[in-house]
């Protein structure tokens, strides 16, 4: 990034516009002139101020910097870059109408598709789906010069917030019948959305307080504000939908007794129509090694959970303890891992290690994450994994061992294999290790409900409908994919509503 401030960003963006405008008005813009528009750079906060507190980093286009981002868009006929996202976004007309300087038909033509444009904005890895098709970007040999779908996308939803413009989608006639959505991430709320909107009832069933899913207790406050996620939620009250928060399905009901017609039950545990769980990948994966019972060693769910969901950080007001580091290590190289490693460096640790077994090309985090863990002061080892964790007489882990690698073959995902450097091993100083090694799926369902077919690592299997083993049960997210995207996770979720609604006609 180039360093320059808001302010510098903002005002470059109006003299811009304004000579694209004229441009427009006059000759036209062609092809060429629309490549040779630079790509609009998202203001942020500084490095240094940013690391301590929990505000967001970015901080958002301004409308200038939003109308010539969309100028870069050729408009192709064949639309690519709506191939390659998971929910169909309409995006060279939202676009379209971004350079018409129409924001709220933008944010419209977003909603036809996805219900939730400011946290899909915010955290997809548009590089790796959208973007990675557009031609502009193919034509300029570099994905970082596609444009930016994902800003605009966020930009134009948090225009609408910030107007008050919100509007809630229409809803047919009340049909009668009952859904119940098991998890309130990005999945359950695209079905509940989708469902409400044909005119069924619909409730959620959310095992934690508060509603959102890895929305809320994974990712942090200052890459996702947690008054986005309830926006988009309050969004689905105004529908109709209904949360019930502390339901843990499995537990608190089975899954067989929420299909039953009980009519001496309560209304929330039996009667519904058809079911959809969303339940996400909640068991975290360890690197099963000496040492990860010491105090100390936890998982990046447990870590971000107590500093997200229940904010933790907030020592004045927040009951839940927070562990404090000195030396923190972080044992991963996704999404998650930078998240942890970011959180730990605001909540107060010295240094904060990210230490992983390939290289920072091979990282399968989002490169402006990395970008922006590496500004904030976190270091990177490359190429080492742990072999065991050391503790000292108290049980407190207070360093590990360490291996290194060097890169080999590439495996099944296209990265080089990572190959142990014999005789390489050495010991390093950490009071606090976090393991961000991915999640895998939380077996309660499967195992209190006969029949519920799943395969060996717990994902509920399902076809290409998202129908489950069982009549009326459908599932999507990271249920069945295990640990992955929250635009992937909505995919999932528009399928099974579609096929939900297609039952419910009959």
């Amino acid at each position: 990034m180039s360093g320059k401030t808001q302010a510098v960003l903002y005002s470059e963006a109006e003299a811009l516009l304004k000579s694209l405008l004229e441009k427009k008005a006059g000759a036209g813009i062609s092809a060429k002139d629309r490549a040779a528009i630079p790509p609009q750079e998202m203001p942020v906060q500084d490095a240094a101020a940013r690391s301590q507190n929990m505000e967001e980093v970015a901080l958002g286009y301004s409308e200038a910097q939003a109308r010539v981002e969309a100028e870069r868009c050729l408009g192709c006929r064949n639309q690519p870059c709506v191939s390659g996202c998971p929910v169909a976004v309409p995006i060279p007309r939202f676009i379209g109408r971004i350079q018409a300087g129409d924001f709220k038909g933008a944010v419209d033509a977003i909603k036809e598709t996805n219900l939730l444009p400011a946290v899909c904005g915010r955290v997809c890895p548009q590089e790796k789906q959208c973007q990675a098709e557009c031609t502009l970007g193919k034509m300029l040999k570099r994905v970082d010069a596609a444009v930016a779908i994902g800003r605009l996308e966020r930009f134009a939803a948090d225009w609408e917030r910030k107007q008050g413009r919100v509007t809630v989608p229409g809803l047919k006639s009340a049909s009668g019948k009952r859904v119940a959505v098991i998890g309130s991430g990005p999945a359950g709320l695209t079905v509940a959305a989708d469902v409400a909107r044909e005119g069924h009832e619909v409730i959620i069933l959310e095992a934690f307080h508060k509603p959102g899913g890895v929305m809320v207790y994974g990712i942090p406050e200052f890459r996702l504000p947690k008054v986005i996620v309830q926006a988009e939620v309050d969004i689905l009250g105004k529908m109709g939908v209904k949360v019930e928060c502390n339901f843990l399905a499995g537990r608190t009901e089975t899954l067989a007794n929420l299909l039953k017609k009980n009519s001496g039950a309560s209304p929330v545990t039996s009667g519904y129509d058809a079911v959809f769980i969303g339940a996400g990948a909640g068991l975290p994966k360890f690197l099963g090694i000496e040492g990860e019972n010491l105090v100390g060693v936890m998982s990046a769910n447990e870590y971000l959970t107590r500093a997200n969901l229940m904010k933790a950080y907030d020592e004045g007001r927040a009951a839940t303890p927070m562990y404090r580091s000195k030396i923190a290590a972080v044992i991963g190289g996704g999404n998650v891992a930078m998240d942890a490693a970011r959180m730990a460096k605001r909540l107060g640790a010295d240094e904060v290690h990210v230490i992983y077994r390939r290289t920072r090309g091979e990282m399968p985090a989002r490169a402006e994450e990395i970008e922006h863990a590496a500004e904030e002061g976190i270091i990177f080892d490359f190429l080492r994994n742990p072999v065991r964790f050391l503790g000292d007489p108290q049980g407190r882990v207070n360093g590990m061992e360490l291996l290194e690698y060097e890169l080999g073959e590439s495996d099944e995902s296209g990265r080089r294999s990572p190959v142990a450097i014999k005789g390489s091993e050495y010991t390093a100083a950490f009071d606090t290790v976090i393991v961000a090694l991915g999640n895998e799926s939380n077996p309660l369902l499967t195992r209190t409900t006969e029949g519920l077919a799943a395969d060996k690592r717990g994902r509920i299997l399902v076809d290409e409908k998202q129908k489950t083993s069982l009549d009326k049960v459908y599932a999507g997210g990271d249920i069945v994919l295990g640990a992955a995207t929250v635009i992937l996770a909505m995919g999932e979720g528009r399928r099974a509503a579609a096929a939900i609604n297609e039952l419910l006609a009959d």
